[in-house]
């Protein structure tokens, strides 16, 4: 499975609803804090013309209310209903190898020297504070106007973000308890250094 279209998906959620003009997609992907979706007007078109090309979304209409542009409105089609099933059934069920940035640095913390290895993870758990406060605060008032369906998202969010701030703490202690420790220089000169006797990872 390749790199999932969240734009298209999200799309094709939002017909699922009703017929919708792009316009009113943009405003909805805002109102509901799909944030991963909300990119530039120009992206939501292209990525509008490629489902309507690969015979997932139809024309109904183009109409034009008083001055403002022409808009046109769109449906889904019944292979884009399926597809969205697919799509979303997969991306459930399936964990994918994703690879965040945060994970391939840990895994060269070495290459840091252990204080500024111990101050970026501090720094990491007030960041990480300040981004679960934004996220309660946005459930909390977003909860008011939306199902919980459409907040999902937020709670595994949070939930993710949680998670980590719990874990970066730890390490930050267990560096500077020395139950982690480390010396950055030898590691570049001797790589061999993080692999105990026996092929056991040091700890």
């Amino acid at each position: 499975m390749g790199a999932p279209d969240l734009l298209g998906l999200t799309i094709l959620a939002l017909l699922s609803e009703r017929d919708r003009h792009p316009y009113e997609m943009r405003l909805l992907i805002r109102q509901r804090r799909k944030d991963y979706a909300a990119g530039s007007p120009r992206s939501l078109y292209r990525a509008v013309e490629r489902l309507q090309r690969a015979g997932l979304i139809e024309e109904v209409e183009t109409g034009r209310e008083g001055r403002r542009p022409e808009r046109t409105v769109y449906r889904l089609a019944p292979e884009g209903f399926e597809h969205l099933q697919d799509q979303l059934g997969e991306l459930v069920s399936v964990p994918l190898e994703d690879y965040p940035a945060f994970t391939a640095a840990v895994g060269l913390l070495a290459q840091l020297p252990v204080e500024a290895a111990r101050e970026a993870l501090r720094t990491r758990a007030v960041l990480l504070e300040g981004q679960i406060a934004e996220l309660e605060a946005q459930r909390s008032g977003l909860g008011r106007r939306l199902h919980r369906l459409l907040l999902l998202e937020l709670e595994y969010l949070l939930t993710l973000r949680r998670a980590e701030l719990s874990w970066v703490r730890e390490l930050a202690e267990d560096i500077a308890g020395s139950r982690l420790v480390w010396d950055a220089d030898a590691v570049r000169a001797d790589p061999g250094l993080l692999v105990a006797p026996g092929g056991a990872h040091m700890s």
